[in-house]
């Protein structure tokens, strides 16, 4: 994870749209501060497929996965006669 960095509210005011191009171009993360006091968070967004592949990893890193990705959500059990659809 990047480092971030804080911006005051009336600097991030100023430079706003050019702030979101650095955050978009370079995957940079600002904590937007008022008086001192952090307000709000300004982080790039992430596909949710990207997000998925970031937690499998950490989870693996850490030993806690216990399956590949193509069976991460595969049901454990009995279905008690639903049919699952499989995507690929």
């Amino acid at each position: 994870m990047k480092r971030e960095q804080s911006i005051g509210a009336a600097e991030f005011k100023q430079g706003c749209l050019a702030l979101l191009d650095r955050v978009a171009e370079t995957g940079a993360e600002y904590v937007i501060t008022k008086r001192g006091r952090p307000m709000a968070r300004l982080v790039p967004v992430q596909s949710a497929r990207d997000r998925e592949r970031e937690v499998l990893a950490e989870l693996r890193g850490k030993g806690r996965a216990r399956v590949d990705e193509k069976t991460f959500l595969q049901p454990t059990g009995d279905l008690g006669g639903w049919d699952p659809v499989v995507m690929e």
